[in-house]
């Protein structure tokens, strides 16, 4: 029996466009700025010889239908010589569906576990086109992939699979990531309805483009929250926590999409928001420290 295991961090999107016209879904994904979090999803993979093909997969072990994670599991057996028996364990650290790109995460990671348990011999970049294929045609995402395997805090320039799309990173020294989630978004309803495509998109990519220009922790949180008021998504629930933190002049936005909102702030004043967050929702606050390495395995016999 094989075994690997690999990460991948969570990733927090404030601003995006939608770039799905190409053909290739390689070239397909969006452009957009974001930060990805010490915490994600850890994939754990067992590999084994049998009789008949089977496969199982569990999530924070119990065992689920994962469309993406199947579509994965699928596209990179159907490489193996022999039938294989593969147990697939996801532990997800982050809220699901909540906007901290859990799918693409989960698929980034059992790509690369997968790659190395069946020793398949693709590279690093390779195998997370595997993934960005997964959550393109699954439509459960379109650039967090990229974002999740470059890790740090920047801009999506170029949308497309690791190695086909472009990324810039900034410093994020002495910076932190405080949030809270009250619920999830469905994503493929996002993106499949023409009215708020066209806002994403009216608006986004010039936001790409200020933030490229002009890059600090505060315009990223300024134009973010532009966006999402842009959007009309923000839920009652989450305006009247925002509401709250404005009125002390902190900055914080909705994640990009999920009913959860988060901040990139100085690590001194991440306690004060957390605890304002806390107290004008009722619910538990996390911060979180940003991810400078991105997906990779972290396991293997």
């Amino acid at each position: 029996m094989r075994i690997a295991e690999a990460f991948s961090p969570g990733h927090l999107t404030g601003i995006f466009q939608i770039c799905d016209e190409p053909e290739d879904p390689l070239r397909r994904g969006a452009r957009g700025a974001g930060v990805s979090i010490d915490r994600g999803v850890y994939t754990a993979v067992a590999v084994e010889e049998a009789d008949r093909p089977s496969h199982t997969i569990r999530i924070n072990g119990r065992e689920v239908e994962a469309p993406v994670s199947d579509w994965v599991l699928r596209y990179l057996i159907a490489r193996a010589p022999r039938p294989l028996r593969v147990l697939v364990e996801h532990r997800v650290e982050v809220p699901i569906g909540a906007g901290f790109s859990s799918s693409g995460a989960g698929a980034l990671s059992l790509a690369l576990a997968l790659n190395e348990a069946l020793n398949l011999g693709l590279t690093t970049l390779e195998a997370a086109q595997v993934a960005h294929r997964a959550e393109i045609e699954c439509q459960t995402g379109l650039g967090s992939v990229l974002a999740c395997l470059t890790g740090g805090v920047g801009v999506t320039l170029e949308p497309g699979a690791p190695g086909v799309g472009k990324t810039l990173r900034f410093d994020h020294s002495g910076l932190s990531v405080v949030y809270l989630h009250l619920g999830p978004i469905s994503t493929p309803s996002i993106l499949s309805d023409p009215a708020l495509r066209g806002r994403i998109n009216e608006l986004g990519g010039r936001l790409v483009e200020e933030l490229r220009r002009g890059w600090s922790p505060r315009r990223f949180m300024e134009l973010s929250r532009r966006f999402a008021e842009h959007l009309g998504l923000i839920t009652p629930r989450l305006m009247r926590v925002l509401r709250r933190v404005d009125e002390e002049g902190l900055p914080c936005t909705m994640a990009m999409l999920g009913e959860t909102l988060f901040s990139l702030v100085e690590e001194g004043e991440a306690e004060r928001l957390a605890g304002l967050l806390e107290e004008a929702s009722g619910r538990g606050v996390a911060i979180a420290g940003i991810d400078d390495e991105g997906a990779r395995i972290i396991r293997s016999v």
